[in-house]
């Protein structure tokens, strides 16, 4: 059984909107492992905090991968949601991600642009270095922003928001990320994560209309503290 959500886990919180410090592991959505996701959990913290009788309105905004950790945003109303999704359509929402690598990338830092396309079956991306069929253009920003313990920080910063996309982006840099067995890393992780950790958002509120940042603490995982120092 998985853990559910407390107090210690928001980041954020107001009437329209509730962010989250995702664990590496927990699912977003309800997917075919029938696991616990995490919309759920969090629908069940609202319904008990505010007594919720009926149950509580969440909306999913955006998605990380199982294996990733890091902040995650909910809608608590539909007029956020819709809100709040075209702020993600429209890329007015900047997104900061670490990834931790074994091999230094280069250039140390530059614009990734790539065709993705997801095979749905064996869930994993492929990316193409022109347009082919059925692809989507995808595109983030990197650099490296340190070394520690024979391991390379990188800063990321998506421009695109698709499956997998940093995953598969860095691999083709022969940078996968540690842990990504499914891109590249020889080998995964006992934890069921990598090491790529969703840190910040920041964007303009879509009913308050100010700006907001959301950022979530680093794993507390012994591995993470190495890394905490390069961060801004």
């Amino acid at each position: 059984m998985s853990e559910p959500i407390t107090d210690n886990d928001i980041l954020y919180e107001d009437n329209h909107l509730i962010a989250v410090n995702k664990r590496a592991g927990d699912i977003v959505q309800v997917d075919e492992t029938g696991d616990e996701p995490l919309d759920e959990k969090v629908k069940k913290y609202i319904a008990q905090k505010y007594n919720k009788l009926n149950g509580a309105f969440l909306g999913v905004v955006h998605r990380l991968d199982r294996p990733v950790s890091g902040v995650i945003l909910f809608a608590k109303t539909s007029k956020a949601l819709d809100r709040m999704n075209n702020l993600f359509k429209t890329r007015q929402i900047r997104k900061t991600y670490y990834a931790v690598v074994r091999n230094k990338p280069e250039p140390e830092y530059g614009d990734l642009v790539h065709w993705l396309v997801k095979n749905q079956q064996k869930n994993v991306t492929k990316a193409h270095g022109h347009e082919v069929p059925g692809s989507m253009r995808s595109e983030l920003h990197y650099r490296l922003a340190g070394e520690a313990n024979g391991y390379y920080l990188i800063e990321v910063n998506p421009i695109t928001g698709r499956p997998h996309q940093i995953r598969v982006q860095l691999s083709t840099l022969n940078c996968p990320i540690v842990g990504d067995n499914k891109y590249g890393y020889p080998r995964g992780s006992l934890r069921r994560s990598i090491s790529l950790h969703a840190r910040k958002l920041q964007f303009i509120h879509p009913v308050k209309n100010e700006p907001v940042e959301i950022k979530a603490p680093l794993p507390k995982d012994g591995f993470w503290d190495k890394f905490a120092h390069l961060m801004e």
